[in-house]
């Protein structure tokens, strides 16, 4: 063939679902890859508003695109980010390799040869004339050597097709062809020369007949070679050439959430400050959205572990307070209360007030403050304190887990994302729309002995869960944890994972995939530590802090803060 690729048109029959999927909708990453080939070009920006599984960062990080991608599912991201982090992809050539990846890579090419680039060609016409002359002598030479033979030969092709050559005719005998050309009966012409030397034929004609058939095919290679040069050439955009000696993982990428900027004008804040504090400014604070929030944990209550869940009696708005939104007490059993006794057993009904965080950014630190100055004026003073946002600010979730108030515990609850979106709440009792979010069981310990004396160490030992049914802080399991962090020398600001680990990833998956796939560039013993629950040795950074992030099974983040002092 002339051409041997074929043009994509809109019909794509070679991309069917996913088979070896990670997530319920997972996308063919051909399907991706099309799109993003035929749009895009190395380094360019790829938005993907509905993360997933992470197809899409992940084609763009496999063909050199810079991507962003968003989710409001901390179960995608999860997976997204392990996905991400232990792939390994080919590693293209650079057109330009100084220039990095915006220079694009080498492709392969294929000549495009149309009717008129032949037409056009001028080395056609010299090539033919100077390599022709050989064709035509080595057909003489073979007619010779059959000449005279009383062999009769049948014409496959031409417009002597089906009529016989008979070498032993008289000279004198002729045929006209249908372009008006007279030939001999007796000789050959050019396109009528058989590819197989046929068996009935002298051994003398085999030298001539291939001579012939090197004659032409030479003349045919270096008309060939004429053509591609001066065809013009179609890149094949998904298909750059790879360089077998290395492979690639995936660059730096940051996880990042909703930041919480607050501008405010100076007339503003000299209105807020001029303003009385009493009752009907404070119930400002609750919105219309917030509300909505109220009456689902009313009804959904807070899902806990192993199906424990809080209960609420009831739950009303709260006046005379703007950051505590609501104010209700604990529905122990099917009974439930109609009045609070901070006396009583821990079985029986507790007090309890609630501060949702904002509706597009995490819950700040200066909130909990502020929560719980409010909270000491309550009388009688509340048991519960929760904290129910999308997101915590670091910070924020640090005071709320360390908050040391006797008889009073502070939670957090892990609110749904589909409560941002009023078709996608759904008006049953078993929806859970509310989660109780558990405080990560972290140790430092500092190494005594060994090679690695004096570094750090530090071991997960699992979350630490409210027991709904005793009222006390209790301590869960490791069995749970999907993926731990750890930032050796946190700044405050951002968690810069300088350790990452798999407890439940299989034997397949996590660091062991990337080790397979990177086979001696891997220290398999450190891969297996990897898979654990323990971190390897580290020395202190500079600022004397670290952070683990913890995401469990249903890709709650929890995140534990702890100064080095040790």
């Amino acid at each position: 063939r002339d051409f041997p690729v074929t043009p994509l048109t809109s019909v794509w029959s070679d991309t069917l679902g996913e088979r070896d999927s990670i997530y319920v909708v997972q996308t063919n990453p051909l399907v991706i890859q099309r799109c993003l080939l035929m749009t895009t070009d190395p380094g360019d920006l790829v938005f993907d508003p509905t993360c997933g599984s992470g197809t899409t960062a992940y084609v763009a990080e496999q063909w050199g695109r810079r991507w962003i991608t968003c989710d409001t599912s901390r179960v995608a991201l999860a997976i997204a980010r392990q996905r991400l982090m232990t792939a390994v992809f080919d590693y293209y050539e650079l057109a330009h390799p100084k220039e990095g990846v915006g220079s694009g890579f080498k492709y392969k090419t294929v000549p495009h040869v149309t009717l008129k680039s032949i037409a056009n060609n001028p080395e056609i016409d010299g090539i033919y004339a100077r390599m022709h002359p050989a064709v035509e002598q080595a057909l003489a030479d073979l007619n010779a050597a059959l000449k005279g033979k009383p062999i009769r030969f049948q014409v496959t092709q031409g417009g002597r097709a089906g009529q016989f050559v008979d070498f032993a005719a008289p000279d004198s005998a002729t045929f006209t062809l249908p372009s008006g050309q007279v030939v001999k009966v007796n000789e050959l012409v050019e396109w009528e020369v058989p590819f197989e030397f046929p068996t009935d034929w002298p051994e003398a004609a085999r030298k001539p007949f291939e001579a012939f058939h090197a004659a032409r095919r030479a003349m045919r290679e270096a008309m060939d070679d004429a053509i591609a040069r001066h065809a013009d050439q179609e890149t094949l955009y998904d298909q750059p050439y790879v360089d077998r000696k290395k492979v690639r993982v995936t660059g730096p990428f940051t996880v990042e959430a909703v930041p919480a900027p607050v501008v405010k004008s100076p007339d503003e804040i000299l209105v807020e400050k001029s303003q009385p504090a009493d009752a009907s400014l404070a119930r400002s604070g609750e919105t219309l959205r917030q509300a909505e929030w109220r009456d689902e944990l009313l009804r959904a209550g807070i899902r806990g572990k192993v199906g424990q869940y809080i209960r609420f009696a009831r739950l009303e708005p709260l006046p005379g307070c703007r950051f505590l939104h609501a104010e209700g007490e604990t529905r122990p059993s099917d009974e439930g209360a109609d009045r609070v006794r901070e006396t009583a057993p821990a079985y029986n009904p507790m007090r309890v007030v609630v501060s949702f965080g904002p509706e597009h950014a995490p819950l700040e630190q200066r909130q909990v403050a502020q929560a719980i100055e409010e909270a000491h004026t309550l009388v009688p003073k509340p048991r519960l304190i929760i904290f129910a946002a999308f997101q915590f600010d670091p910070e924020a979730a640090k005071d709320i887990d360390e908050t040391n108030w006797p008889g009073v515990t502070l939670l957090k609850a892990q609110m749904n994302a589909d409560l941002l979106t009023d078709d996608l709440k759904k008006k049953r009792a078993s929806n859970e729309s509310f989660w109780l979010i558990g405080q990560p069981d972290v140790q430092v310990e500092r190494i005594a002995k060994g090679e690695d004396k004096g570094k750090l160490r530090v071991s997960v030992h699992g979350f630490d869960y409210y027991n709904t049914k005793t009222g006390q802080i209790e301590s869960g399991g490791e069995d749970k944890i999907a993926v731990w962090m750890l930032d050796t020398d946190y700044d405050g600001r951002s968690l810069y994972p300088r350790q990452v680990f798999f407890p439940m990833a299989g034997d397949g998956e996590g660091w062991t995939k990337l080790a397979r796939n990177l086979k001696a560039e891997i220290d398999a013993e450190r891969i297996e530590a990897y898979r654990g629950t323990v971190s390897l040795p580290f020395e202190p950074g500079e600022h004397k802090r670290i952070a683990v992030k913890i995401v469990d099974d249903r890709g709650i983040e929890s995140l534990k803060i702890m100064e080095i002092d040790i």
